[in-house]
């Protein structure tokens, strides 16, 4: 089974049509998608608008790939869930988002070899046929929470940032705080 997320903000229809019109010539048994507001109808696979949380998580498990936007919320669940993921950005000249992040998102994740990343409709079809056929695993994964050196690397930037009465973004404690956050999504 696939499963395609589109998160919950707003709906991504442009990456539904794309996915519903490839569904057909899948080699899976069934595609679901969350749509959230969705104005397309889709003809191919079964789209469901809102999921509970513990629904969501079924799905995701069960599925043998997961297609989502690039919201950060889905990258780090298969990451933790060991799903291989293909992602495509949301685009702003499209009306799908306020602004291009989800590129952002998508290309640095992509630099650091995390997950599959379609640009266009066309990348899509062609890299979901691939991972189907090959039968792709995850890049990468991730721990589920926070290693405990990571918990006593933010509360120390915390209290050193609070200490010192400097707002937290200063710059030392920001570089502190990407690197500790670097080694937390290194899974040894």
């Amino acid at each position: 089974m696939i499963f395609v997320a589109t998160g919950t903000q707003e709906p991504f229809d442009r990456l539904i049509q794309t996915i519903d019109r490839l569904a057909p010539s899948l080699n899976t048994d069934r595609v679901v998608a969350q749509v959230c507001g969705s104005r397309y109808t889709a003809r191919h696979i079964e789209c469901l608008d809102f999921l509970p949380p513990n629904k969501f998580d079924a799905l995701f498990m069960e599925a043998e790939l997961v297609v989502a936007h690039a919201g950060m919320g889905t990258i780090l669940s298969a990451l933790a869930k060991e799903k291989p993921l293909l992602i495509m950005p949301r685009l702003a000249r499209f009306g799908e988002h306020r602004n291009d992040h989800q590129m952002a998102t998508a290309k640095a994740f992509e630099k650091l070899r995390y997950v599959h990343v379609a640009y266009d409709e066309a990348q899509l079809e062609e890299m979901l046929v691939d991972m189907l056929t090959n039968k792709a695993g995850q890049l990468h994964r991730i721990a589920p929470h926070a290693t405990g050196e990571l918990v006593a690397e933010l509360r120390s930037l915390a209290n050193e940032a609070a200490a010192t009465k400097q707002e937290f973004i200063h710059t030392k404690l920001y570089t502190n705080l990407c690197a500790a956050l670097r080694e937390a999504l290194i899974v040894r």
